[in-house]
């Protein structure tokens, strides 16, 4: 069984991708480490403007990873106005989203790292 080609060039930037979404991750899920929206905004606009440069297995992860960066801040607007009323009720909600943003992008890396595509 032959190895799919790739750019190599892609390839790293898909890695550095996947670590500046790992530190927000990880950070999003650690008490007082809440370093994220920069990085995260610079991880993204790297997945949108090279996403167009790929194809194949590589770019189902720009777009799980845009997906998935899309539907945390959609999820965390939804559950902001918790904080505001009940302050247990949006710990527990962000965390939740927090752990299952982690979960995406380390499922993430697993399938990058043995060059298969991203699939719901």
């Amino acid at each position: 069984m032959s190895t799919p080609s790739f750019d190599d060039n892609n390839l790293t930037v898909s890695w550095v991708s996947y670590i500046l979404h790992l530190i927000v991750a990880v950070s999003a899920v650690t008490p007082g480490g809440q370093m994220g929206p920069a990085l995260l905004v610079v991880a993204l606009i790297i997945d949108l403007v090279k996403k167009g440069d790929v194809s194949g297995w590589e770019a189902t992860h720009f777009s799980f990873r845009i997906r998935t960066v899309l539907w945390a801040a959609v999820l965390y607007l939804i559950t902001l106005p918790l904080w505001f009323f009940f302050v247990f009720p949006g710990w527990v909600a962000w965390g939740l989203i927090s752990i299952w943003f982690l979960y995406r992008i380390v499922l993430g890396m697993v399938r990058l790292n043995a060059q298969r595509p991203v699939t719901e």
